[in-house]
């Protein structure tokens, strides 16, 4: 039987609320509720607490697994009705519910975390009580871990809002309460971001509102289902790559004007531990196939949305020995550039539109991969920041060619 909330010790007021988003989570839910327990007993045990499972009403038992954890926090399951799905969903009824909580403080991590301490919660939290409204993630990540992070959404936010905040989308974060009215009251709520797009919408509202902003670093590697970069795209890539690219119209008011990007506060015991990530495997041969592929499906979107020099400069690599494959950071730039002014004038059908970048990102994947596979994970973060001072750079390119489009 469906039941929207199950509160069992009918918890109306509480100052900090840890929230596990899931669906389908039975197998892997239990061990971030621990670990969110003790975070909460050890370092917030002054205030009162609770954490909430929002989940998509998961049919593998993930409510009874998780109302069934003993925990000294007590605990709320609020769920999505049957049939609606998406992270997204989840978040809007637990902005509601930390609104009727009147909560201050906000941590929310993901249901299939391996690696989470209790630290984290600490990490995430504190700072929401000295005077930060939002705090991002920052632990270390293999560098083929967040592909469209370090390609697509670390990238263009920076260069576009002019914060450093280098995991905009890591699933893992903290917000003041007063931000859940904010995203509650947003007109630019839509289907992506109640799915995938969440999370690169939150981190990017707050950063338009003038919240606060810091990062913590968490001390140890994410290590959750990772995933081989050229597998499993489809929905998700276009709702988190839509969002940017819808928001980029909200927002360019603003971000028309912010110039060179601003490093962001860490907060956190500093950069010393060095527990290395698992590896993540990548197949070339498959990043490199749909990339030649994309040429038959999605040439002719690629004509209609790119300048001329770009697609001739997509035959040239088509051509390329493999071995000497390269996606130059310039091409890409201009490929984003020209995607995001295509996605605001409506040229082309937009999930069609953004499906056809996939291969160009999956080819920009097969570069980076190349370039970097000789690399530590230090070095690969100073080639991104190399790429990200670049985008920078060019920034007025963007500008130039937003302002065409619209006859301005």
């Amino acid at each position: 039987m469906f039941e929207h909330e199950v509160n069992p010790e009918n918890i109306k007021k509480a100052a900090f609320v840890v929230a596990i988003p899931s669906y389908n989570e039975a197998d892997t839910i239990a061990f971030p509720v621990q670990q969110a327990d003790k975070g909460i007993q050890s370092f917030f045990g002054n205030m009162r607490s609770v954490i909430i499972n929002c989940d998509n009403n998961s049919n593998d038992g993930t409510k009874e697994i998780f109302l069934g954890i003993r925990t000294g926090t007590p605990k709320i399951y609020i769920s999505t009705e049957p049939g609606i799905k998406g992270k997204g969903n989840n978040f809007r009824n637990l902005f509601k519910k930390v609104v009727d909580l009147d909560a201050k403080g906000v941590v929310v991590v993901d249901a299939d975390l391996k690696s989470i301490t209790p630290k984290w919660i600490k990490h995430l939290g504190e700072p929401l009580f000295q005077d930060f409204g939002f705090v991002a993630p920052l632990y270390v990540r293999h560098k083929y871990d967040g592909t469209i992070t370090n390609s697509i959404a670390y990238p263009l936010i920076r260069s576009l809002y002019g914060r450093r905040v280098r995991q905009p989308i890591g699933g893992d974060f903290g917000f003041c309460g007063e931000l859940a009215q904010t995203y509650l009251q947003s007109d630019t709520w839509s289907d992506a971001v109640a799915n995938f797009g969440i999370d690169i919408w939150m981190t990017t509202l707050a950063m338009n509102e003038n919240i606060p902003i810091c990062q913590a670093f968490m001390g140890r590697p994410k290590i959750h289902r990772a995933k081989d970069p050229g597998s499993d795209l489809g929905p998700m890539f276009r709702q988190v790559v839509g969002t940017i690219f819808s928001m980029m119209t909200k927002f360019y008011p603003l971000w028309s004007k912010a110039k060179w990007s601003k490093p962001t506060a860490i907060f956190g015991f500093g950069l010393g531990e060095t527990e290395m990530p698992p590896p993540v495997e990548v197949n070339e041969e498959v990043l490199s196939q749909k990339f030649h592929e994309g040429f038959n499906s999605y040439g002719h979107i690629w004509e209609r949305v790119l300048q001329r020099e770009t697609v001739n400069k997509l035959q040239e690599i088509r051509e390329m020995d493999p071995e000497q494959f390269d996606f130059p950071t310039p091409l890409w730039l201009n490929v984003l550039v020209d995607f995001a002014v295509a996605y605001k004038d409506k040229l082309w059908r937009l999930d069609e539109l953004l499906d056809s970048l996939i291969p160009l990102y999956l080819s920009k994947t097969l570069s980076y991969v190349k370039k970097t596979e000789r690399m530590s994970i230090r070095e690969s973060e100073e080639f991104i920041e190399e790429e990200c001072t670049q985008f920078e750079a060019s920034k007025g390119l963007l500008i130039r060619r937003w302002n065409k489009k619209t006859g301005a």
